[in-house]
């Protein structure tokens, strides 16, 4: 396999949808591939001449080129479903990506990775995402509007992400992550507990906040970790509220992945009940930091008037 005969971009070397089905091709091996192994056996597979392969760009010399662009492929292939990450940094072949790669090999292109299922879904989240108010950007700092939409932008499309990997976890790591997102958003309070009802026979909660050491104050949690297409609808919150009524609850917060429908949302108002979906779920995961990290940070200047007023000179 050649890189000439694959698409070239900008330097003469494969463009990013280029080494797409390279990618697939070195990971149909079915192994477990790091993610920076993956990349040096593409650039192997295809022969780049050193000269290209160390390419970076002129702004930004720490970044090559070539490695950046087989990473934009393994990402959108992980996005569309092609690709799993079965770990942090670990990549492996799909079923549906060895059926892509069987039926069109070396003709896999980007149109076709981005008519997948998965990666339709992933882009009309983000659209929703787009078109939603942020959740955590002080009114009073007065931000230029191109940066703060880039910073909407690409927290967007981190919290994408974040759903996507909640999804492929199992119901007991959203049960806990739903708690530790609770309490860390101070629902436990100073000396409350936190408490994940077994998995089995919990009777409609699981999980208790006590937000005091008597627990006269309790939240009780329903998480439900569902696929997008499966909407909450309002039998479900009647369920939560009966289960609550059970115990002579007056709170409660049902928590899911996918979203919730007009009865439902109506139901939950009627009986006090706290909705929050999946996009809800992880804006607040990104604005109390938990399942991310701050990558880096910023300072925006604006001139000291009182510097430059006469009457302080």
């Amino acid at each position: 396999m050649n890189y000439k005969n694959l698409k070239l971009g900008k330097y003469g070397i494969p463009s990013w949808d280029g080494f797409i089905p390279v990618v697939l091709k070195v990971a149909n091996d079915g192994n477990d591939w790091k993610s920076k192994d993956l990349r040096a056996e593409v650039l192997a597979q295809i022969k780049l001449p050193d000269k290209l392969e160390n390419l970076s760009y002129p702004k930004y010399p720490d970044d090559k080129v070539a490695d950046n662009r087989i990473a934009w492929a393994i990402s959108d292939l992980y996005i569309a479903g092609l690709l799993a990450r079965p770990k942090r940094g670990i990549y492996k072949i799909t079923d549906r990506g060895r059926q892509l790669l069987d039926n069109l090999g070396l003709k896999l292109t980007q149109k076709d990775v981005h008519a997948e299922p998965a990666y339709i879904e992933h882009v009309e989240e983000l659209k929703k995402r787009n078109t939603s108010e942020p959740t955590d950007m002080p009114e009073e700092i007065d931000i230029p509007r191109e940066i703060a939409n880039q910073v909407t932008d690409f927290n967007n499309t981190i919290a994408t992400d974040l759903h996507k990997r909640i999804l492929e976890s199992d119901p007991a790591f959203f049960e806990s992550l739903v708690t530790k997102l609770l309490e860390v958003m101070n629902y436990k309070g100073s000396n409350g507990t936190v408490k994940i009802t077994p998995l089995t026979n919990d009777g409609g909660i699981d999980g208790i906040i006590n937000q005091d050491p008597l627990g006269t104050q309790t939240v009780y949690i329903q998480a439900k970790r569902y696929a997008n297409t499966n909407v909450v609808q309002r039998p479900a919150i009647q369920a939560f509220f009966g289960a609550l009524s059970q115990i002579h609850a007056d709170r409660g917060v049902f928590i899911t992945t996918s979203s919730f429908s007009a009865g439902a949302i109506e139901a939950a108002k009627s009986f006090s009940i706290v909705l929050i979906d999946g996009i809800k779920l992880t804006d607040l995961m990104l604005q109390y930091h938990v399942g991310v990290q701050v990558k880096q940070n910023f300072q925006i200047f604006e001139v000291d008037e009182d510097f430059f007023d006469p009457d302080t000179l």
